[in-house]
């Protein structure tokens, strides 16, 4: 880990760029159940859906969609998605994935609302894993608030800032690093990723930041939306405690022991009056 300055979205990007064929060939991902059964719905997705309700005939856009698992799933069950990243390659294997089912287009977040236009969406969604990549909250608020009609919906599944203070190579985990966005980023040289692949990478950097609950909610508070539910979770979709996680039937992994001393993920949802 570095605090040395970096310029945070090319390293980033080659990151992502890099692994994003691994992912779309790893059976975490599992594409061809996509293709096998055409009603299948990523775990993502299959968690999120009790509190999503009815998403048929909205028009939605999945910020940061990495490889689309999640942005076809939604589509999958009604909603007109586009989705949107700044890796090309995340993309192409997106639209393999999806065939024409949903839009996508190529751009960083803060870029959103000037890509996709404002206020055209009933639907925003953000998934686990995005937040830590960008450096403000506050203009990510923005961004949100500028894509939504009046009356949409922002739906947000996301890593608990307290799982990311969490030190995962440590057993038990401790805390290391920062719970508040701090003005630079984390930079990791990870030579590694987060599905089960045989691919050597060779782009390992990656610079990160925290978000705490508070600044996130008063970001869109201050953004002119209404939060409608904020649900903390002991679980979230990834073996984010290597060693200390066992997966549940759900598609979640929560701690062995205990989960109820962790909130690891979080659901936020806020509309714009």
């Amino acid at each position: 880990m570095d605090h040395a300055p970096v310029d945070y979205v090319a390293v980033n990007k080659a990151n992502w760029d890099e692994r994003a064929p691994a992912h779309a060939a790893s059976t975490d991902y599992g594409f061809q159940r996509y293709r096998d059964d055409p009603e299948h719905l990523s775990d993502v997705v299959r968690f999120d859906r009790p509190r999503l309700g009815d998403v048929s005939g909205l028009r939605g856009v999945h910020l940061q969609c990495h490889i689309g698992t999640d942005t076809l799933s939604l589509a999958r069950l009604g909603a007109r998605m586009s989705g949107l990243d700044f890796s090309p390659a995340s993309l192409a294997q997106a639209r393999l994935l999806a065939e024409g089912a949903v839009d996508y287009y190529e751009a960083e977040v803060y870029d959103a609302v000037s890509v996709l236009g404002a206020a055209q969406f009933d639907l925003v969604y953000t998934g686990v894993g995005a937040l830590c990549w960008l450096p403000s909250i506050r203009r990510w608020a923005g961004v949100v608030a500028g894509l939504l009609r009046p009356g949409g919906r922002l739906f947000l599944r996301e890593g608990h800032p307290m799982l990311w203070a969490l030190d995962e190579k440590a057993n038990p985990a401790v805390l290391r690093y920062p719970y508040f966005e701090q003005e630079e980023p984390l930079v990791f040289d990870e030579p590694n990723t987060y599905v089960d692949t045989d691919v050597v990478f060779t782009h390992g950097l990656a610079a990160t930041w925290n978000h705490g609950l508070g600044e996130v909610v008063t970001a869109l508070l201050d953004e002119g939306l209404r939060i409608t539910r904020l649900e903390e979770h002991d679980s979230v979709s990834w073996d984010a405690l290597p060693g200390q996680m066992t997966l549940g039937p759900d598609g979640e992994w929560r701690l062995k022991e205990a989960p109820e001393r962790l909130a690891a993920s979080y659901t936020l949802e806020a509309v714009l009056d």
